[in-house]
């Protein structure tokens, strides 16, 4: 237990970092999510770390009880409205179990993903190409007459997801230790990691 909550404090600390670098590209523009339209709550989100998974179920284990059920029992309604729109081909809308009225009830263990989305980013990937993202339609709006990073169509205040990636990857491989070579790969939702519970 104690090697786990090591590994906690140290995705904690990371996500403090990320929360910082958010900060950092989203007050020179005023940026919020405040009355959005286009609400990340319902943007069908795939997450890829065990850690992540284990150190959220943590916070959720930690919430009143009768939180914790309603979040888990919008997980099952969730996932099955999920499954329902990809068999009609369509990609899915559903609401983050977490969010209740507006708001993520999970706020400090929420997973990277949801601490970065919609503020522009680029990324030097592992496999040499190098990816930029302008910002949510909001973000990229305000970003408009900001100028442009050199060899992109990205403009403003950007953040440079490699080290924060690299460390992430650093962190999950020390919480999977030898279990790495043998564990599938994470590609799930979040409500899909609620309804399985702890990832092993």
């Amino acid at each position: 237990m104690q090697r786990t909550r090591r590994i906690f404090d140290r995705l904690a600390a990371l996500y403090d970092q990320m929360d910082a670098a958010y900060d950092k590209a989203a007050a020179p523009l005023g940026f919020t999510c405040a009355d959005c339209a286009q609400n990340c709550c319902i943007s069908h989100f795939q997450h890829h770390t065990y850690v992540e998974w284990a150190y959220f179920l943590e916070g959720l284990e930690q919430a009143d009880p009768a939180l914790a059920k309603r979040v888990v029992d919008k997980a099952r309604e969730n996932v099955e409205a999920t499954q329902a729109a990809l068999a009609r081909g369509e990609r899915p809308r559903v609401m983050c179990p977490v969010n209740v009225d507006g708001l993520c009830s999970i706020y400090r263990h929420r997973l990277m993903i949801c601490r970065l989305h919609g503020v522009a980013h680029v990324l030097h990937r592992p496999d040499g190409r190098f990816v930029h993202y302008p910002g949510c339609p909001r973000f990229s709006e305000l970003a408009a007459d900001e100028p442009c990073v050199p060899g992109t169509d990205v403009r403003g205040p950007v953040i440079d997801r490699t080290p924060l990636y690299r460390e992430l990857a650093a962190i999950e491989q020390a919480f999977l230790g030898s279990k790495a070579r043998t564990l599938p790969k994470v590609d799930m939702t979040l409500a899909e990691m609620i309804v399985q519970g702890k990832p092993f």
